[in-house]
């Protein structure tokens, strides 16, 4: 029987989420620990500290995310391959692990700061299709809202953590910046051991029960199969997505300059925004897997233009604070796991790594594009402007996104 005790095995489960599931969970907690220590940091960082343009910042936060686009599709189609989809995620794991120390050596070089983040961002590439195609093969399709929302509740928690962590390490270190840098490769270490140790290997997922559509990888597996896969509807609304989504960098910067917020507390902004995604990730997966899916992913554009429109409107001072950050989060948890959620269930077994690949990949290209523009309209314009312009942007995108998502994908 499918629903037992996780005690029994990496296939058993809790409730209706496998210990799998939790097993990457675990590894993602402690990964976002790691990386949103950086992230926090990195827009003060470039923009305050190095004193980067924001459109030189919009440069290199969309080669941050677009750097994840050939290797997200590379590791896709290699462990659908070779079938070894954890030894693919463990590989792009370490890669983002030994990215952390690049920071220490780039020093104020733009070109190497650009260089380092995207090894950083093509390890995250590699890792995260294999690993979310682990949970599909170990989650019975009806379930599969809920068990990405275990997910990414676990890695919101990390996300939540990484920023009080940063901030932490800045007071004991005077605000500087290279302790973060430190800290944070020691903590993506640890995620890299506790993938190797206690996430099952390819053989025990295999013998999990699977999601409806096929056996498990290792099927018939050709470029020209993988490129049929394009032909849904699934990758241009993930690619529309991702176009009017802005990085939260340029919120959190934004939202910094309208409360007039102290450098010191900015990285507790990822941390208002982790908080709600980690309350909202599981309750909204279970909404989408009861009234479905494309419903929960509209409500989420729906919050991201909220957040666009809240930023540039006349409200400032807490209330601005706290429905912003409230917002974004409820975004991120309305989308980001309940995309992979149906992703999970229209492509074929042998091929649904890649497939996922493929969704991701089109969603971070157009976020490249995304980020361009918006620093670009940032420093034309204004903040003001430049955010009406997204809230503009993603308010005409929901009625084409639910055309996208309504159909069959």
């Amino acid at each position: 029987m499918y629903l037992a005790t996780l005690d029994r095995g990496p296939g058993r489960t809790v409730g209706r989420v496998s210990g799998t599931v939790l097993a990457l969970g675990t590894v993602s907690l402690i990964t976002d620990v790691s990386a949103e220590m950086v992230t926090a940091i990195l827009p003060l960082y470039l923009v305050a500290g190095l004193q980067f343009s924001p459109a030189a910042y919009g440069v290199i936060d969309g080669v941050y995310t677009g750097a994840t686009v050939l290797l997200r599709l590379a590791g896709g189609y290699i462990a659908d391959r070779i079938a070894r989809l954890k030894a693919v995620a463990a590989a792009g794991y370490a890669i983002s692990a030994l990215a952390k120390l690049g920071l220490l050596a780039a020093g104020a070089s733009g070109p190497l700061i650009g260089l380092t983040l995207t090894v950083d961002r093509a390890g995250k590439g590699l890792r995260t299709a294999p690993r979310d195609a682990l949970i599909t093969m170990a989650t019975p399709p009806e379930h599969l809202g809920r068990a990405f929302g275990v997910h990414r509740t676990m890695d919101a928690a990390g996300a939540f953590l990484g920023p009080l962590v940063a901030l932490g390490v800045l007071a004991l270190s005077g605000q500087t910046y290279e302790p973060v840098f430190v800290a944070s490769f020691c903590v993506a270490l640890l995620g890299v051991l506790v993938l190797v140790l206690f996430v099952p290997g390819d053989r025990a997922a295999r013998a999990l029960p699977v999601p409806a559509g096929g056996g498990p990888p290792g099927g018939r597996v050709s470029l020209r199969a993988a490129g049929r896969l394009a032909r849904g509807r699934l990758l241009p609304a993930a690619c529309l997505l991702g176009l009017v989504t802005i990085g939260d960098g340029f919120v959190y910067l934004v939202l910094q300059r309208r409360v007039e917020l102290s450098i010191g507390w900015f990285p507790l902004l990822a941390v208002g925004t982790s908080l709600a995604y980690l309350t909202l990730s599981v309750p909204l997966g279970r909404l989408a897997d009861r009234i479905g899916r494309p419903t929960v992913v509209l409500g989420g554009l729906a919050a991201l233009a909220g957040v666009y429109l809240l930023l540039g409107s006349p409200l400032g001072g807490p209330p601005l604070v706290l429905l912003v950050l409230a917002l974004h989060g409820a975004f991120y948890a309305a989308t980001d796991g309940v995309l992979m959620a149906v992703a999970g269930t229209v492509f074929p077994a042998e091929l649904r790594t890649t497939g996922m690949a493929l969704v991701q990949s089109g969603q971070a290209a157009a976020y490249v594009v995304s980020s361009l523009l918006f620093g670009l309209a940032w420093q034309s314009w204004g903040t003001g402007a430049a955010c009406l312009a997204a809230a503009a942007a993603a308010v005409l995108a929901l009625p084409l996104m639910a055309v996208l998502l309504r159909r069959r994908v």
